[in-house]
């Protein structure tokens, strides 16, 4: 998913970082909040970001100019809101960029739309949907993780085709092009990532049931009612 240093086109790479900064700016007056409401919340946000920054630190060639790895934003999502994704995952790829030589500063904003805006939001959806269908805990942390990392790819492969549509296609092509190569490696990604997602909310649910309670999150429940509750 990280797009290389350099790879995109200068106007695309400042028009992705343009649509990132709104979510950024309003992500720290979120997590503003949830630390100075709740300060018992920090470790949690602190593990929560780690389970983020290691995960998506994992790279497995992919795209030219691309890579594929698990995103670890479908925790994040689930526990604090996507909101608070927006920064955990901006942190994320900028340490990476400037540590691990993963991604780019320049590429930092079209990243950071894919994986700390688009992927959490899409993954929280498929979480209260899951939820509001009946569905329990475990099933729906694992909707939320799974879809947050495929659509974290999906949009990569937009940014990809739009800015290198196919000569003879145009972006369509591209577009086809780009998403069927991640989907090689990304399907079992995601679903793997589903399952390790699934996992440590089990464990935050053994020895932090109390907090995860506070954030909405009720193991073993099902319905709309704790659906609503999670929403709030």
């Amino acid at each position: 998913m990280h797009i290389a240093e350099g790879f995109l086109p200068p106007v695309h790479a400042v028009a992705w970082g343009a649509a990132s900064a709104p979510f950024v700016v309003h992500g720290v007056r979120r997590l503003t909040r949830e630390v100075r409401e709740h300060p018992e919340s920090t470790l949690l946000l602190g593990a929560s970001g780690a389970f983020m920054f290691a995960l998506s630190a994992l790279k497995l060639p992919s795209v030219t100019g691309s890579c594929s790895h698990p995103t670890g934003s479908g925790l994040g999502a689930v526990l604090f809101r996507p909101p608070v994704v927006a920064v955990l995952g901006t942190v994320t790829l900028l340490f990476q960029a400037l540590l691990l030589a993963h991604g780019g500063l320049t590429t930092l904003g079209a990243n950071v739309f894919s994986m700390a805006v688009v992927g959490p939001w899409a993954g929280y959806g498929a979480y209260l949907l899951a939820r509001r269908c009946g569905a329990g805990l475990e099933v729906a942390v694992f909707c939320a993780a799974f879809v947050a990392d495929l659509s974290t790819y999906c949009v990569t492969s937009v940014q990809l085709a739009l800015a290198f549509p196919d000569p003879a296609s145009g972006f369509a092509g591209a577009l086809g092009k780009f998403g069927s190569v991640f989907a090689v490696t990304q399907i079992p990604l995601a679903v793997g990532e589903g399952l390790l997602t699934v996992l440590v909310v089990r464990l935050l649910a053994q020895s932090n049931g109390g907090q995860l309670a506070r954030l909405g999150l009720r193991p073993g429940t099902r319905g709309k009612a704790d659906a609503e509750a999670v929403a709030r």
